[in-house]
């Protein structure tokens, strides 16, 4: 399970001041869900994330990952969570096996485990055929399914994909789509930031709305069209944001 709690993360910018990227956020997501977090860009998700994911260190609040404390407790945080964006880097002279290997052993994985797991993977993912291939060889393609197969391979029960197909072309983004749904069918807890509002209509379970830092709403994809009487999930956005004093009194904790 993700337990966001009061979320804050404060920057100091030499021309701005203080800079609150994400102000008070609170929600939860449970395992065998798929919480999405929409924004623009600027919004506060990559930071939110990051937060979760122990790269960045809360400036207030704190989370529970996999019921562990991000702040005090974040190596035990770190052997629970996947985290996977398009941002992410590959060791370009290393094969993708390698690159694979080299995550589990970081990961403490014993050496029969590591190679039982890395040939599940690869075999799911259909990367026998380039597994001795260099990474700055492969295609943006198949340099994210080796971001994956790295994400996997300590079989995480948190996983974390921030704009993970941002940049990719249609059968790339199709392969990480169809990715995260098989995380939710293995029971894994799922956090998805995102700005494209028909993958988050596709695979959310629960959205959340997420705009200046600040979580404006929250809810099921019906309940979000309920409440505003809308079907299409960009309108929705819009309004949601369009009205930002007023949506800030609907957060749910």
């Amino acid at each position: 399970m993700i337990e966001a709690r009061q979320l804050c993360k404060r920057f100091q910018d030499k021309k701005r001041g203080q800079i609150r990227a994400v102000d008070g956020v609170s929600f939860r997501c449970q395992p065998g869900q798929i919480y999405g977090l929409l924004g623009a860009n600027g919004a506060g998700k990559t930071t939110t994330l990051r937060m979760l994911a122990t790269i960045l260190e809360p400036t207030d609040g704190t989370a529970l990952v996999a019921g562990y404390d991000v702040v005090t407790q974040a190596e035990k945080v770190r052997a629970n969570v996947g985290f996977l964006s398009t941002a992410t880097a590959l060791y370009g002279r290393l094969s993708a096996q390698e690159l694979v290997e080299y995550f589990g052993r970081l990961h403490g994985l014993d050496e029969a485990v590591l190679q039982r797991r890395i040939a599940d993977i690869f075999r799911r993912l259909e990367m026998d055929e380039f597994r001795d291939r260099r990474c700055d060889k492969l295609s943006t393609g198949m340099k994210q399914k080796v971001s994956i197969a790295r994400t996997l391979v300590h079989d995480p029960p948190v996983m974390i994909f921030d704009e993970p197909t941002l940049g990719l072309d249609v059968m790339a983004a199709r392969t990480i789509v169809n990715f995260i749904r098989e995380c939710r069918q293995r029971g894994k807890t799922v956090i998805f930031s995102t700005h494209v509002m028909t993958e988050a209509e596709k695979l959310c379970d629960a959205i959340g709305i997420i705009h200046d830092g600040r979580l404006l709403v929250e809810g099921s994809l019906a309940q979000l069209r309920e409440r505003y009487g809308e079907g299409d999930l960009e309108e929705i956005f819009v309004r949601v944001v369009e009205r930002e004093p007023a949506s800030r009194s609907e957060v749910q904790p």
